[in-house]
């Protein structure tokens, strides 16, 4: 028996759209927080977790990698606290809820963490956005993001993004932060961050609701050698890159 004799004719169609879906940026308002990088080389992640920040709130990640601890800024991308040789019974997620002891602004708390420990981050927001991980051509994934909370209705393009296409290293984990503001996808090797929270230079707050127009504020400006520290810092910090 022929293997498309085991799905229905919509099943076909539908990996038929996910296997034709160009990669693409995220569509505003999202915006990437290493914009010269499409993503953060860091060898060994095992997972992330999203925190607020004790001080205002906003979201912040922490990363658990082979190469140590690292909590990450998710507006401006920047290393808050590091951590290259966490004690042996906190390096590794733990517990019933899969926690490790926040460091820097996280001290004192618990994050869980999301990855190859198992767990998850949010994958849908209050304002309707939604995530999800496909394998139309498994053992790679495929990270959509949509507007219709997941339905993906239609080519893409229209109501849903392919973002991520994971085919060098296996995927931990994609999803939202608790607030909705911030997405993560994490694969072994690298971190992709993006997020909807205006920077610090923008004029006027920018509209975040999926299918909403979103307002037009200028993105954070940063020297290409900034951007270059920060892909150091994380692949020098948080592990090698390629494992």
């Amino acid at each position: 028996m022929a293997w498309s004799a085991m799905f229905t004719e919509y099943e076909l169609q539908l990996r038929e759209r996910f296997l034709a879906a160009p990669l693409t940026p995220a569509p505003a308002p999202w915006r990437a927080v290493f914009p010269s990088h499409a993503s953060l080389p860091i060898g060994g992640l095992l997972g992330v977790g999203f925190a607020p920040d004790p001080r205002d709130g906003h979201d912040l990640l922490m990363v658990v990698s082979q190469g140590g601890h690292g909590v990450f800024d998710t507006v401006t991308g920047a290393l808050l606290a590091r951590d290259r040789d966490p004690d042996a019974d906190i390096c590794d997620p733990a517990g019933p809820f899969l926690t490790c002891p926040g460091i820097g602004p996280l001290t004192g708390t618990h994050v869980r963490i999301a990855g190859l420990h198992g767990g998850g981050l949010h994958s849908t927001t209050e304002d309707g956005w939604a995530v999800d991980v496909v394998s139309p051509d498994w053992p790679h994934h495929r990270v959509l993001l949509s507007a219709d909370g997941g339905l993906c209705h239609g080519p893409a393009g229209g109501v849903w993004w392919l973002i991520h296409h994971t085919t060098h290293a296996p995927l931990r984990t994609a999803g939202f932060s608790p607030t909705g503001t911030t997405l993560a996808v994490a694969t072994s090797t690298d971190l992709t961050l993006l997020t909807r929270a205006p920077s610090a230079v923008d004029d006027a707050p920018i509209d975040g609701g999926a299918g909403a127009r979103p307002a037009l504020g200028r993105l954070p400006h940063r020297s290409d050698a900034e951007c270059l520290q920060i892909v150091d810092v994380g692949a020098d910090i948080l592990g090698e890159q390629g494992q």
